[in-house]
């Protein structure tokens, strides 16, 4: 048995499809299957049932694959612990941002980090806030950079920025001419949201709520270019995180306003795993990244 073993067993439970999780190991999947079997021959019991198309694990193969991913996560840390002898800001680097935030953060950052860090290799990987979480628990990823979330209390954060939230309005707006628009006047008002799943929706709403507007339930958005497109169509208005906004505050048939009193605004953090030993390299990219955000959104403290 060896760790590239235990990484087969893992990825065909998260797959459940020998093909894909073949695909995932890069290997070929007779190469996967004859190694699971000799996993099977080595170990004398039987992990998978093999009687139909799809892969069903024995009681004995999930309980395999539990002890499998906390040795992998413990193999983690010990690469992490290793790569501290070296370059502590050099080697490959896997960050996960969610989709609200990671196209329109990444060009401010990106040329930031490779000047800071010149020898750091990154690895940018986006997905919605629940699937950033797993990742990280289990190792695929270094940290996440997202919107501070329930979720996400069990990792260690730091800060980064707060970001606010502006009023995207059709151009033939009531409100489309004015310089801000306080929280209280959405009283009674109807806006888009964004579907399950994003975080940005709960925050969204959770603003709207207090000021008494609702939500449009015939419509969710699986993106904000969905929603900017749906407000450019007259169907509604909606509250969209400032570094989506164009700078010239209207594009498209769409404009956008400051919302005021409170000013709706969420926080953005780097997150990362308690027990892992890297926590100055992320101290030290953390600070790059309120660094070149302090001049776009409002800095903390």
């Amino acid at each position: 048995m060896n760790i590239r073993d235990l990484e087969y067993l893992v990825a065909l439970s998260e797959h459940q499809h020998f093909r894909k999780a073949a695909e995932a190991c890069f290997v070929s999947q007779p190469t996967l299957s004859g190694q699971i079997r000799k996993l099977e021959d080595e170990l004398g019991v039987v992990l998978l049932e093999r009687t139909s198309r799809k892969v069903l694990f024995t009681d004995a193969g999930m309980q395999l694959v539990r002890q499998a991913q906390k040795i992998l996560m413990e193999v983690k840390v010990l690469e992490e612990m290793a790569s501290q002898q070296g370059e502590e800001m050099a080697g490959p680097l896997h960050i996960g941002f969610i989709p609200t935030v990671g196209p329109y953060l990444l060009p401010h950052i990106v040329p930031a980090l490779k000047e800071a860090f010149p020898e750091l290799e990154l690895f940018l990987h986006e997905a919605q806030t629940h699937q950033l979480v797993q990742q990280l628990e289990e190792g695929k990823l270094d940290c996440i950079i997202l919107a501070s979330v329930k979720e996400t209390e069990h990792f260690k954060e730091i800060p980064l920025y707060l970001e606010p939230m502006l009023l995207a309005l059709p151009e033939g707006h009531k409100w489309s001419k004015a310089e801000t628009v306080p929280m209280d006047d959405l009283r009674g008002e109807t806006l888009l949201m964004l579907a399950d799943g994003h975080c940005l929706r709960d925050q969204a709403m959770g603003f709207c709520f207090a000021a008494g507007a609702k939500e449009d339930s015939r419509f969710r958005a699986t993106s904000l270019e969905t929603l900017r497109n749906m407000v450019a169509a007259e169907t509604g208005i909606t509250l969209l995180p400032k570094l989506s906004v164009p700078e010239s505050m209207q594009r498209d048939g769409v404009v956008y306003v400051k919302a005021v009193d409170p000013e709706p605004q969420r926080l953005i953090t780097l997150d990362y795993r308690p027990g892992s030993p890297l926590r100055a390299r992320y101290e030290k990219l953390a600070k790059v990244i309120a660094d070149a955000m302090g001049k776009v959104c409002n800095p903390i403290g």
